[in-house]
Parts: structure tokens; sequence; C-alpha cells
């Protein structure tokens, strides 16, 4: 899986980096088919001060998208990561049902 991360308008931190990178491999035990994730953090200038984080995941058949907003990045990242696991695990729980419907 290939990981890219964007920053908007600031430098992510190594350790921002690390984090997400940890967050994303975790992933896989969804769908092992990943084939790109694309992150891109920015953020709004005060007085709002909210942080965004929006992550694009690739499959080899679909594209996945989550967005989320917060005060603090890390915890907009967890809620996007949060979001896209929900996503892999529907799409997972798809290919086995219609995998057991074309078996019978």
């Amino acid at each position: 899986m290939k990981i890219q991360i964007t920053a908007r308008h600031f430098k992510a931190k190594g350790t921002t980096q690390d984090y997400i990178k940890a967050k994303l491999e975790n992933l896989s035990k969804y769908n092992e088919i990943i084939i790109n994730v694309e992150v891109v953090m920015s953020y709004d200038k005060p007085p709002a001060d909210l942080k965004h984080c929006e992550i694009l995941l690739k499959l080899k058949d679909k594209t996945l998208t989550a967005k989320e907003s917060a005060a603090d990045l890390e915890r907009a990242i967890d809620a996007a990561v949060e979001k896209i696991e929900t996503q892999l695990y529907k799409v997972k729980d798809k290919q086995k049902t219609s995998k057991k419907v074309n078996n019978k």
C-alpha cells in the first residue's frame, strides 16, 4: 500500500506523519487490495481554527473518501480513519455475501 501525505499551508511534523502511517497500516486487515491512500490535511485560520483531514483510499475497483474536521488534528485524523474503516468493512461484507450467493 502506497501512502501519500499532503499538508496544505503548513508543514506536517514527523510525529504526525508517523501517526497517520501507523493508523493506515491497520486498515489492511479489512481489505488486502488497498492500492493507494492519499491523506490531505488543512486548517482554517483563527478564529475558526478548525483542522481538516481528508482520506482518499483507492481499491481495485472503488475509491473511498472520508472528510472530518476537529479542533485537534489527531482527532480529525482518528475520525476520518474510523469512517474509512466502516466503509472498508461494508465493502468486505458485500464481497463475502456476493460470493456466498454466487456459490449457491
